[in-house]
């Protein structure tokens, strides 16, 4: 397991309401910060032409969050993405989607939330390694 990432219990909650927002369709966004904390999210349309099975970020959103990072704001450390009706692990899709550049990827599910670094060799199909998140004094991995 990698350096845990710090998140704010507020911040999460938004992310987690809103990958929950549609009981159908993938939601999906940005996770943005500095170093090992994230410190804002950006929700983006899922342009994917199955979005009951798979998202794709607006690019639009992506190349603005790019944009600003280099303008000095904050960093892209990875992005979001729901699982409707799946569980909050990376699929065997999700892994033939990642680069091992060490982004973080948090998946949303109904029940619960997972957040995971996309790494060579991962112990999830072989690209995702789990991360801890730490905030206040407390540590969760998964939990809410």
């Amino acid at each position: 397991m990698g350096s845990p990432v710090i998140i704010s219990r507020s911040l999460l909650d938004a992310v987690l309401a809103d990958g929950r927002a549609d009981a159908v369709r993938e939601r999906c966004g940005l996770l943005l910060g500095r170093g090992g904390a994230v410190m804002d999210f950006v929700p983006a349309a899922n342009v994917h032409p199955q979005p009951e099975r798979h998202f794709e970020l607006d690019p639009a959103v992506l190349v603005a969050a790019w944009r600003a990072e280099r303008a000095g704001g904050h960093a892209v450390l990875g992005h979001y993405h729901s699982h409707p009706v799946g569980e909050a692990e990376p699929s065997v899709a999700d892994a033939a989607a990642a680069s091992a550049d060490g982004r973080l990827w948090l998946i949303v599910s109904r029940e619960g939330f997972g957040l995971w670094r996309s790494v060579a060799g991962g112990a999830v199909h072989g690209r995702f390694e789990s991360v801890e998140i730490e905030w206040l004094d407390r540590s969760v991995t998964g939990q809410e």
